[in-house]
């Protein structure tokens, strides 16, 4: 390792700051170590740099070699100063991105969380693992996305050990990713290879969260997510009022995206949008109930699992949306266009 970074800096003459030596011990004081580096002349680790690599020099003798990194080329004692720190994450970098090129595992041991991942470090880098990036056993289903909730379902794998690849690293950046799924990710694309598009899958529920819920199916305990608007053809505000936790349930995958499925309980429901348009056309009046409002307008069902949209410009800001109508109150609307391929229907409020 070391080898290929003296190769990689090439020795130059003189030397540059950053650049990776090996010394010899020759001399050691209160607090400074004293290195010759050949052609190079003497170095010194000293001050700050002495005392914060303390533990690593404490056992070194004379004619010991060590490695070490230029911080300053020529100092007021005319010694190249050295850093025995700099020159130990250089080589922790190097490690760590020729392992990110094997795709090698590493254990690692949780040392903290916050609401978006969980913290540790690697040969005293701090690094990250995302939730997104968790296994499927391990990640933090909270119903409602309750943010402080989810952090205490992460604080409990503090101490634990946890087998990861590294997903990202910038040494520049400073920035170190983890990713437990990527450890397993293969072996789930293999699997997932006898499984297509447009196949029905039968399953558990296994989690619910604001925006869908979770499925295990398959012999292997393969996991996918129905999305919330792929749980039914009605407008859907809380994944429970469809599924439960528990419920054996048949779904539809509807795509395939390296090792993550996507289903649909909806798809396996009868379209009620079809042959709308025998029933509804463009230009005619209808009773609709307001059910929800959004940046884009207001949502009114027109029919059984049928929603219509008004759309914003109708009323040219949110305050007079909402004071215009009110959720739960049914109105006379007007049909602008109509499409049941494109499951849409476009209402304008009739004066």
């Amino acid at each position: 390792m070391m080898k290929k970074l003296l190769e990689k800096n090439d020795q130059p003459k003189p030397l540059r700051a950053g650049q990776i030596v090996e010394g010899r011990v020759i001399g050691t004081g209160r607090s400074a170590l004293f290195l010759d580096l050949g052609a190079f002349g003497t170095g010194a680790i000293y001050g700050k740099e002495f005392y914060d690599a303390k533990e690593e020099l404490k056992d070194l003798k004379i004619g010991d070699n060590i490695f070490a990194k230029v911080i300053d080329l020529d100092n007021e004692q005319g010694f190249v100063e050295l850093s025995v720190r700099g020159a130990s994450q250089e080589l922790a970098w190097e490690k760590l991105r020729l392992k990110k090129e094997r795709e090698e595992s590493i254990t690692i041991k949780i040392l903290g969380a916050n609401k978006g991942g969980l913290l540790t470090d690697i040969s005293g880098i701090p690094a990250f693992l995302p939730v997104s990036q968790l296994k499927g056993e391990h990640y933090p289903r909270v119903e409602g996305g309750d943010t402080s909730k989810i952090l205490k379902a992460l604080q409990t794998f503090v101490g634990q050990e946890m087998e990861v690849k590294i997903f990202d690293l910038s040494q520049k950046e400073e920035k170190l990713i983890l990713s437990e799924r990527a450890k397993e990710a293969e072996k789930i694309k293999e699997i997932l290879g006898e499984y297509k598009a447009g196949d029905v899958v039968e399953g558990e529920v296994t989690a619910l969260c604001d925006f869908g819920a979770f499925v295990r199916f398959g012999k292997e305990g393969l996991e996918g997510l129905i999305h919330i608007s792929e749980l039914d053809w009605a407008l859907v505000e809380d994944p429970s009022e469809i599924v439960k936790v528990g419920d054996k349930i048949k779904a539809k995958i509807v795509e395939i995206a390296d090792e993550k499925v996507s289903l649909s309980l909806k798809a396996l429901k009868k379209d009620p949008w079809e042959g709308i348009e025998k029933k509804y056309k463009k230009g005619d009046i209808v009773l609709g109930k307001v059910v929800k409002f959004n940046p884009f307008g207001a949502f009114v069902q027109v029919d059984k699992k049928i929603q219509g949209l008004v759309h914003i410009s109708d009323f040219g800001t949110q305050k007079k949306m909402t004071e215009t109508l009110e959720l739960d109150k049914k109105y006379n609307f007007k049909i602008l266009s109509i499409s049941s391929e494109e499951h849409k229907i476009t209402l304008t409020l009739k004066s």
